[in-house]
């Protein structure tokens, strides 16, 4: 299996038929044919069925595509950094940021590219904690900021912050104070929280406490504008950091109080493939970020302290 082999067969897989394809990627039909038969062959399985109007993939075939995509994802990203060693920083990095980090960073991060790396082309993809990890898992993305991401060897992680959690909701449901609030105590008020699964352990990292928590819930929410609804129509209370409500609780609407007994934090990690080249691009991009991370917290955007790795590399 070559590089070759990989884009006639994504090509294949992209167009649906062997002229489509052909005429994509500039080679004769026989070719392509040719070419694919050897894979199948090297490989011992069938990638396509043979149709009278096309080629439909395959289990293996399926399974081989998202390889393929990585694969040649890589191979174009080392050419261009390579190409580039040196030069002006150049380049397309993708990168996913749980909801809190877009909204404090995410606009300053395209202004500091814009003024900064004019060569530099990023995206930028929104999601929950949980949902931006499995974007990065699946190489939808180069780099990913998320909570308490589970250990996995496939996985390099840098600490970059740790942000103490809240209960927030209405005066009238919470309380007209922001004294601090006992986990306990506040197991007895309506709850919503983020629905189980990778998303959840965003919230903490603690097991036992968000089992106790997924069995107090009144309602489980992927939305964090769901939520912020839910909460302003008093429907109940969220466990969140201030950074998600800040212009409801600055306009009164909503309170906030700090949860003791346990007190409860989660921590922000800078994720990326531990298997995939670090490029300059990549590499600039990972440490804008981080940098623009740390800068929001010393300006007070970001209602946060960076995370002890992040204290022993600057002292």
């Amino acid at each position: 299996m070559n590089a070759k082999q990989l884009t006639y067969f994504t090509a294949i897989y992209e167009n649906g038929t062997l002229t489509q394809a052909a005429g994509q990627v500039r080679v004769a039909v026989s070719a392509l044919s040719h070419h694919l038969a050897n894979l199948e062959a090297d490989l011992g399985t069938e990638l396509f069925v043979r149709k009278p109007r096309g080629m439909m993939p395959t289990a293996a075939g399926h399974r081989l595509y998202d390889h393929a995509k990585s694969i040649l994802r890589s191979i174009a990203a080392a050419e261009a950094d390579i190409r580039d060693a040196g030069r002006e920083i150049a380049g397309d990095v993708s990168i996913g940021l749980a909801y809190s980090a877009v909204k404090a960073i995410g606009v300053t991060l395209f202004q500091r590219v814009v003024a900064d790396y004019p060569k530099l082309r990023l995206s930028l993809s929104e999601s929950l904690s949980g949902s931006t990890l499995m974007h990065l898992m699946e190489s939808e993305v180069d780099l990913a900021m998320v909570y308490n991401p589970p250990q996995d060897s496939a996985l390099r992680t840098q600490a970059v912050l740790e942000e103490g959690m809240v209960c927030i909701g209405r005066p009238e449901m919470l309380g007209d104070t922001e004294a601090p609030i006992r986990f306990d105590e506040m197991l007895e008020l309506p709850l919503i929280i983020l629905r189980q699964g990778l998303s959840t352990r965003a919230l903490i990292d603690d097991a036992a406490l968000l089992k106790r928590l997924e069995t107090k819930a009144r309602f489980q929410m992927n939305s964090v504008y769901a939520i912020g609804g839910s909460l302003q129509a008093g429907l109940g209370c969220a466990i969140a950091t201030r950074l998600i409500m800040n212009e409801h609780l600055e306009s009164g609407a909503l309170t906030a109080r700090p949860i003791i007994e346990p007190e409860l934090s989660r921590t922000l990690y800078m994720c990326e493939l531990a298997e995939r080249p670090v490029t300059f691009a990549l590499e600039t991009v990972r440490n804008l970020t981080i940098n623009l991370a740390l800068h929001a917290i010393e300006e007070g955007i970001w209602d946060a302290v960076p995370a002890k790795s992040m204290k022993e590399s600057s002292s």
